[in-house]
Order: C-alpha cells, then sequence, then structure tokens
C-alpha cells in the first residue's frame, strides 16, 4: 500500500510536455513564413502552403522512432559555463575540436542542424527537386523556430530543477494557443542572409537571455494561487498527469505574453529568410516553372486576400490561421476481419437444417428469379439405393452484387 502512494505521488508530478512550439506554434509559424517571402518565391510556396504547414510538426513526430532527433530541437548553453557564447565556438568543427561531437550531441545541436537543413535545402534548389523543397523548408521552419523559445536553451528545459516542472508547455503551446488573438502576426519581410550561421546563433542568444524572467515571473505568480488552483490533473492511459490551470496561465500571460508574441513574431522573418538565403545562394532557380500548371487566378485573389489580412494582423480575425480551423474528419474505411476473428453467424431461420439421418431433407426456398422443379423419392431402409430426380428450368438470376465491385 505504501509503495502504491508513493508511486502515485510520483505520477501525480509526472507534467504534461510539449517539445518545440507545440503544433499549433509551429503550424502559425510555418504559414506566416509564405507571406514573408518575396514574389518570386510566393506563388510556389503558397501553392504547397497547406504540405508546408501539415509538415511542419513532423520533425517532433520523428522524435518518436529516431533516437537522435531530439537533440536537434535545442542547445543547453548553461552547460557550457558562465559566458558559453563567449566559450562555445560557432563553427561545428571548431566546436567538436573543443567539446567533442558527443558532447554537442547530448546537450543539442539546433544551431548546427539549421545550417545543415539549410545546405539541402539550397541543394534541393539546384537539383529543381520539388518533393524535397517542400520537406526540407518544412523541416528548416521548425529547427529555426525552436531556436526561438528560451527553454530551448537551458538544462532545466521544463522547470523541472527549480520545481516548476510543466513550464515548457505552458510558455510555448498553452500561451500563445489561449491569446494568439492578441499577437501581432504581421511579420517583417524576408531578407537574404550573408552569414546564416551568425544569424540562428544571434537567435540562440537573445532566447538564452529572456530565461531568467521566464522562470522569475512564474515564481512570483505562482505566490497568487495555492496548489489546488495552480494545477489541474488528467488521466490518461493509466497515468495522472499535472498541468498548469487555465487560471494561471492567463495570470503567468500577463505578465511574460510580450515576450512569447515577440518571439512568435520574429520566428516567421528568420524561416522565411532561411528559405529566401537557400534559394538564392542556388541561383535563383525559376519556381514558376516548377509548379506544373500556372498560378491561377483564384489562387492569386486568394494570396491578395491573405496577405492583406496579413499586413493589417487580421488573420485572426478572419478565421485565415490554418492552425485554428478545425479539420475535417477523415472518413475511414470498414474494418473487414479475419473468420476466425468473426462471431459465430446468428442462426437464421431461413438457413436450410441438417438433414436427419432417416428424414426427407426439407426443401429450400429457391430466389424469386430461379424457377426449379425438383423430384425426390426415397426408398425403405433395405439397402436398396435411393434415386433422386432433379429437373430444373432455365435460371434466369444474375450473380449477386459482392459489394466489391
Amino acid at each position: 500500500m505504501k509503495k502504491l502512494l508513493i508511486t502515485f505521488c510520483l505520477v501525480l508530478l509526472c507534467p504534461l510536455f510539449s517539445p518545440g512550439w507545440g503544433f499549433f506554434g509551429h503550424k502559425t509559424i510555418n504559414q506566416i513564413a509564405v507571406y514573408a517571402l518575396p514574389r518570386p518565391m510566393q506563388e510556389f510556396y503558397y501553392r504547397h502552403m497547406n504540405q508546408i504547414v501539415q509538415l511542419s510538426t513532423a520533425p517532433d513526430m520523428r522524435r518518436n522512432e529516431d533516437p537522435n532527433e531530439a537533440p536537434k530541437h535545442y542547445i543547453d548553453m548553461d552547460h557550457y559555463g558562465d559566458n558559453p557564447f563567449g566559450m562555445m565556438p560557432k563553427e561545428w568543427e571548431k566546436a567538436t575540436a573543443k567539446y567533442t561531437a558527443d558532447t554537442l550531441r547530448k546537450y543539442g545541436t539546433v544551431p548546427w542542424v539549421v545550417m545543415d537543413v539549410k545546405e539541402n535545402l539550397t541543394e534541393a534548389f539546384r537539383q529543381r527537386d520539388t518533393a524535397a523543397i517542400i520537406r526540407l523548408s518544412a523541416d528548416l521552419g521548425h529547427y529555426v523556430a525552436d531556436a526561438y523559445v528560451p527553454l530551448h536553451t537551458t538544462i532545466n528545459y521544463d522547470g523541472q530543477l527549480t520545481n516548476q516542472e510543466g513550464m515548457h508547455s505552458l510558455w510555448e503551446s498553452k500561451l500563445p494557443e489561449r491569446h494568439l488573438a492578441e499577437y501581432k502576426l504581421d511579420s517583417e519581410s524576408a531578407d537574404y542572409l550573408k552569414d546564416p550561421l551568425r544569424s540562428i546563433w544571434d537567435v540562440v542568444q537573445n532566447s538564452y537571455g529572456f530565461l531568467g524572467a521566464t522562470f522569475d515571473l512564474e515564481e512570483a505568480v505562482s505566490r497568487k494561487f495555492t496548489p489546488e488552483t495552480k494545477y489541474t490533473f488528467s488521466h490518461k492511459y493509466g497515468k495522472t498527469r499535472r498541468a498548469y490551470s487555465d487560471a494561471f496561465a492567463d495570470a503567468y500571460h500577463k505578465e511574460v505574453g510580450g515576450m512569447v508574441a515577440i518571439r512568435i513574431k520574429q520566428a516567421p522573418t528568420m524561416v522565411a529568410s532561411m528559405w529566401l538565403t537557400a534559394w538564392q545562394d542556388a541561383g535563383k532557380p525559376d519556381l514558376d516553372q516548377m509548379m506544373g500548371k500556372k498560378f491561377t487566378k483564384g489562387e492569386r485573389e486568394k494570396l491578395a486576400t491573405e496577405l492583406k489580412a496579413w499586413k493589417k494582423n487580421e488573420l485572426v480575425d478572419k478565421e485565415l490561421v490554418i492552425a485554428m480551423q478545425k479539420e475535417k474528419a477523415v472518413e475511414k474505411a470498414d474494418v473487414i476481419k479475419s473468420a476466425e476473428d468473426m462471431q459465430p453467424m446468428p442462426a437464421d431461420a431461413s438457413a436450410p437444417a441438417a438433414p436427419a439421418p432417416a428424414l426427407t431433407p426439407a426443401p429450400q426456398a429457391a430466389p424469386a428469379t430461379t424457377v426449379e422443379k425438383s423430384k425426390v423419392k426415397a426408398k425403405d431402409e433395405d439397402g436398396k439405393k435411393i434415386k433422386e430426380k432433379r429437373k430444373k428450368k432455365g435460371d434466369k438470376a444474375d450473380k449477386a452484387d459482392d459489394g466489391w465491385n
């Protein structure tokens, strides 16, 4: 009993953890990045915007299958001392020479992963590989966005070291999901990055600078709440999980909402700038020729409407944010079980009964379209042969529809 009680208490402390910005944030950032692109790229990206938005969460999905995926989303700068940005070489080769590749991968590699994916995207542009461009653009948008989250720059990524468990999903998921309408989503337009490595390191350093307020303000707001009002508990899959309550999230947002808003506004500009830089480094291939059919008048009008709403910060008001739209339920085919898994057929009065040993079989009902005459003669059980004569007249019935046509 005592062990069960201890186990239950530990489960209660298990927070809801969400990597990255959460699906909502990543989708929103990738969508807005499309609006921040210049004209030569915009129509191509807009044609594939829904794909890029949906694929923006693919790196988080891969974490469940690939053990090497998780370190690509963060970098624990506080592991490297009091002056980590002064101590850490920015180039991968120099960093590995100083700390070893194993150490870097253990504590996160997001700035270098951004550069790797950017180079892969550049090559995809050179090869005119549309599928790769879409996939890599979505991945690049994800990793760049992750670098904008302060909690992706510290060992104390979820507040687990300071009795503030659950801060990760609170900051990057719950706050934007509840308060996106209050943010300004009219991000700046993309620019070519002369030194993309330095640019992404600047992003990481700025995120790291927000850490102090991120933790301190949570502690300050907590003083106004009791444990009963600060947390909510949910039970799923046999586990009880703890998360910050809506009331606490709203109170915390009043203190840090500006921080969340500025990061979610800046991220799309950097994402679009990375896309633009990859495209320009590849020699500016003509993306219009890669679209197959020309951009239609309807597409152009729809894009113009969304760009206008973006510039006026009306995307939420006009219900144009894809992540906020309800997805249509996908109709699933009926599951057909194997014969051995199916339940026995219910008794059917019309089904023929097994004949008794010494009785004449009961005649079966014939289909409405079949004319059948049968004569059955049975002789005594003295060993004489039983003779049957059946006479059938034209069967005009078509084959029954089996439902697989």
